[in-house]
């Protein structure tokens, strides 16, 4: 007999996507304009063990932020297509802990992803999958809470950029 314990479990995941009467240049131009990249010195002051001054930093920044990007349209090149394709990992650091101070598999999804492409008729489409029903698979209220407030905060940036 062994120790090892291999458990798989099937979660509901809530989907959203939003198609835009706008371009991809155009999309992408605001959101990473409602998005500010994130604060790197928050990052350095957590390696040199200066977490106060890091939370602090992050307490007085951006609710959300572009932590990376990816060319997913560069790949696509591969199978001969050309294709106009973002993927872009968005939260933030204080957030993240809040969810996996508590509940360490949290880490799976912070940062969470969220997709810009260019469909077949030349408009912006967003997807991506809601992090309160990702991080809602924990059980733990708190930090289905905490998830709750990135939705909202990600439906507001989309909100702007509908408008």
């Amino acid at each position: 007999m062994t120790d090892e314990i291999f458990t798989e479990t099937t979660i509901a995941v809530q989907h959203v996507k939003l198609v835009l009467a706008r371009s991809f240049e155009s999309a992408r131009d605001a959101f990473e304009s409602l998005l500010p990249r994130l604060n790197m010195e928050a990052l350095g002051l957590l390696n040199d063990g200066e977490a106060d001054r890091a939370r602090e930093l992050l307490e007085g920044g951006a609710e959300l932020s572009i932590l990376l990007s990816r060319n997913f349209g560069d790949v696509s090149q591969m199978a001969g297509l050309t294709r106009k394709a973002l993927q872009y990992e968005v939260g933030n650091p204080l957030t993240a802990s809040k969810m996996t101070t508590r509940q360490l598999p949290a880490a799976l999804y912070a940062p969470f992803r969220v997709a810009l492409y260019e469909d077949a008729q030349g408009r912006a489409v967003f997807e991506y999958d809601k992090p309160s029903s990702l991080f809602g698979q924990f059980g733990d209220a708190e930090v289905t809470g905490v998830a709750r407030g990135l939705d909202a905060a990600l439906e507001r940036v989309l909100r702007q950029i509908v408008d």
